[in-house]
């Protein structure tokens, strides 16, 4: 498949972007819609989750649902660009609600082996993916209404993570930042900087124009949020990984910085719902859901 002809002539496709801001852990959701029909998809839902109580809320979720009962659309799609550490997903949910195929990149099966084993999860938990509708190869071709999409593997953040190019929007999950953030972290089970970067390098080949949009900002050096960018902008000012970066360079940096980062705070909770769809485990003998803390895992 030759991605540059592809992404040329998708560019002049503008789809309807919509997003939505969860405060709490700096995450941008999107409803992404056809603009020549109702049908639409949604990229990397929110379950409201508050560690120090445990409990669950859907206010995020529920406020897509409105969005989408208001304005008549169809979920086609669920897409979560790679299992989230800093996040619970409410896909599950939102399909309760408004339907869509969940669907994530193919790898998720790596996450699940890792993962699997640091929460003992036992044979019950199936590293095969089948908790997902569907797992995006690279390159797939796939269509919300009339809209022409496709996905493209760029790992190195985690295995699983795709970038969504649809019409003239891609969707990097945490692969980058805005230009003066830089981008993701490469120091989870799994990640790597060096693939990184050439991942980088696949979404930085789109045309120019192309709109990124982010999955986090967090307003760099006090400036108000921002949720999208171009591939122009990137190439030209990303701090981190603009046109004139060496691969080695930036290797170095990343794998020095990595160093620094604290963990995410929700990555524990996070990494065992996600990696089953955004499904809660299931419920113990007395009727409750427990997530696990395995100790010294992550250090």
């Amino acid at each position: 498949m030759n991605l540059s002809n592809t992404a040329e002539k998708l560019e002049q496709v503008k789809p309807k972007v919509v997003p939505f801001f969860d405060e709490d852990t700096n995450t941008f959701s999107y409803v992404v819609q056809d603009p020549l029909s109702s049908s639409c998809a949604i990229v990397d839902s929110v379950l409201d989750f508050d560690l120090a109580s445990g409990s669950v809320d859907h206010k995020g979720a529920q406020a897509i649902i409105r969005y989408i009962e208001e304005k008549r659309l169809e979920v086609e799609w669920i897409i979560e660009t790679h299992v989230h550490a800093d996040h619970l997903s409410a896909a599950p949910y939102l399909k309760d609600f408004v339907g869509g195929k969940i669907a994530i990149g193919e790898h998720v099966t790596t996450v699940q082996q890792t993962f699997g084993e640091i929460f003992n999860a036992g044979d019950d938990f199936k590293r095969d993916g089948s908790q997902f509708d569907h797992l995006f190869k690279d390159g797939e071709k796939y269509r919300i209404g009339n809209l022409e999409a496709y996905a493209i593997h760029t790992p190195g953040h985690t295995p699983a993570c795709m970038t969504h190019v649809i019409g003239n929007a891609a969707f990097v999950g945490d692969t980058l930042f805005m230009p003066d953030a830089g981008t993701a972290r490469a120091d989870f089970p799994g990640g790597d900087a060096a693939t990184l970067f050439r991942s980088i390098q696949k979404i930085l080949s789109l045309p120019a124009r192309t709109k990124i949009y982010m999955c986090h900002d967090y307003g760099a050096e006090g400036r108000e949020l921002e949720y999208k960018t171009t591939v122009k902008e990137e190439l030209e000012s990303n701090i981190h990984v603009n046109e004139k970066v060496a691969e080695a360079d930036f290797v170095a940096m990343r794998e020095a910085r990595d160093r620094t980062l604290d963990v995410p705070h929700l990555i524990l909770p996070s990494l065992q719902v996600n990696m089953r769809a955004g499904h809660l485990p299931d419920p113990e003998n007395n009727g409750r859901i427990f997530l696990k803390i395995p100790l010294d895992a992550l250090r």
